[in-house]
């Protein structure tokens, strides 16, 4: 037996010797390799003298080494699964061996179909996956995913592979990116996880409720005038992807959507321009996604202007007629306040006029013009004042100026003198005789000084009065009462002083005197010596 041509077979050809059960071999007994690698392939045999021995492919092959029981082929390109067979032909007998060639490819493209616009919260959405390319099928698979959260995997099948997932959209899906992947799973095979991903798309969900949206507006407008509106609506999300379009018949007004509200706030500022007494439609409508909710209020235009308020002067002298006329549009009811009691007016529903001899009671008299106007039944009221002037000399007095003060020395007080006029006169005190000035209205500590009697002339442009007023100080002789008291403590002093240095001496007398009469009685009592 001839020795064999490869050393893994020395051990075969050592047991079968002879040539009638020859067999056929291949290396590697399967395999599995990317698209376009190469791989060599081994064909042997335990046939003494083979007449023939190859490898049988469709693949392209090059012979790298041979033996007496062995050949070696490289095959490159490989594109596609196959199965090799190597055959030998040994004394007219045929033998083979097989091997499964298996090629793994990533896919080539993995797309996630577009998504809808707007996807209503709540609402089933199902997303699409394609997935073109990819081998072995057994062990690719495709998935959706939610940023890097996996949402649901399926094989992949067909040629492209297309899956299809369904998810409930929610408020959290709002921005949030989804996206298809391929897998790619080949570590059972001694490989690795090959995976490939689709780009991203994002979701936008929205909440748009089946009610109208609320409209607060005055039931009427003035033309010329700004007034705002207000249009909320409930439960609208995202707010701030929200569309809101507001008119006034046919003009567009500019809303502005209040930030960060909860719910949908909108405000908008309109200035109705059309003639009065007219209804026009104001409009909200809120657009969201592929839905809107609309609603519609009527709103009364009007007219309404200030009643007019004129005086022939307002600024008059005393004694002088002023006319005060009071008028409004067609349509109003005025009325005229401030007019002196018993005064005769000429009046209609939308006039007032009357005259008035102006007097210094009227200085600064106002006059009120009201207007009131019922639209749509509201009532609507507007006024115009207007303030009159009267020019008049100094005035002055007794309670204003009193003529007679009287003030206790060393007391503070205050002397009080007003005149009264337009314009203002201005008031001084002086005293009779020295001309001493007198302050007028400081607080100020009295002296006997101030006694007097004083001229106080108030003077203004429309002339002078003059008031005369007497200040009285009271005060107390303090020293004469002072002198009498202390010479009456003086001579009260000396009486006594005296009373008792002549009871004194009475006394010593008197004790003298005694013992002088109790020395004669003894000297009497005594008997006489013999001689």
């Amino acid at each position: 037996m001839a020795p064999c041509g490869a050393a893994f077979l020395a051990l075969l050809c050592a047991l079968l010797p002879g040539s009638g059960g020859a067999q056929t071999f291949v290396q590697p007994l399967e395999a599995i390799l990317p698209q376009r690698d190469s791989l060599l392939v081994n064909c042997s045999t335990t046939c003494d003298e083979p007449e023939t021995l190859g490898l049988e492919t469709m693949l392209n092959k090059k012979e790298v080494g041979f033996g007496t029981h062995w050949k070696a082929y490289e095959l490159s390109n490989i594109l596609e699964d196959s199965i090799l067979i190597c055959f030998t032909n040994c004394h007219g007998v045929q033998s083979e061996a097989s091997t499964n060639l298996t090629v793994y490819r990533l896919p080539e493209r993995v797309e996630l179909a577009p998504l809808p616009a707007w996807q209503p919260v709540g609402d089933n959405l199902t997303l699409h996956c394609e997935v073109a390319g990819g081998a072995p099928r057994a062990h690719l698979s495709v998935l959706l995913l939610r940023g890097q959260e996996e949402l649901g995997r399926q094989p992949a099948l067909g040629e492209p592979a297309r899956a299809s997932f369904t998810v409930r959209a929610r408020r959290e899906d709002h921005g949030a990116n989804f996206s298809c992947r391929a897998q790619l799973d080949l570590r059972s095979l001694g490989l690795a996880l090959f995976q490939n991903s689709s780009a991203s798309r994002q979701l936008r969900t929205f909440a748009l409720p089946e009610t109208r949206p609320i409209l607060t507006t005055p039931r009427i407008l003035e033309v010329g005038r700004e007034t705002t509106v207000t249009c909320t609506l409930e439960g609208v999300f995202p707010v701030w992807e929200a569309q809101v379009y507001m008119t006034l018949g046919d003009q567009r007004l500019n809303p502005v959507t209040v930030p960060d509200a909860a719910p949908l706030s909108v405000t908008a500022s309109v200035v109705a321009d059309s003639d009065e007494n007219e209804t026009q439609p104001l409009t909200c409508a809120v657009f969201l996604g592929n839905q809107s909710q609309q609603t519609r209020e009527t709103v009364t235009i009007y007219s309404f202007q200030e009643p007019n308020l004129t005086l022939s002067e307002v600024e008059v002298a005393e004694g002088t007629e002023v006319n005060v006329v009071c008028e409004a549009q067609a349509a109003a009811m005025v009325m005229l306040s401030g007019v002196p009691a018993l005064t005769p007016t000429q009046s209609s529903d939308h006039r007032v006029h009357f005259r008035l001899n102006a007097s210094a009671e009227d200085n600064g008299r106002s006059f009120i013009c009201s207007a009131a106007l019922e639209v749509a039944g509201v009532g609507l009221h507007k006024n115009q004042t207007q303030e009159l002037r009267v020019l008049y000399g100094p005035r002055i007095d007794e309670r204003d100026c009193p003529s007679n003060w009287t003030w206790q020395e060393g007391s503070e007080q205050t002397l009080k003198c007003q005149a009264w006029g337009n314009p203002r006169p201005k008031v001084t005190c002086c005293r009779k005789g020295d001309n001493f000035s007198l302050p007028i209205g400081d607080l100020r500590p009295v002296t006997r000084d101030y006694a007097g009697s004083y001229l106080c002339r108030a003077v203004s442009t429309r002339g002078e009065v003059t008031q005369q007023v007497v200040v009285t100080v009271l005060y107390q002789k303090y020293h004469l009462v002072v002198i009498l008291t202390v010479l009456t403590a003086v001579i009260l002093g000396t009486s006594g002083t005296t009373a008792y240095l002549y009871n004194r001496q009475r006394k010593i007398r008197k004790y003298r005197l005694q013992k002088a009469q109790e020395a004669t009685s003894m000297k009497l009592n005594t008997p006489a010596t013999p001689p």
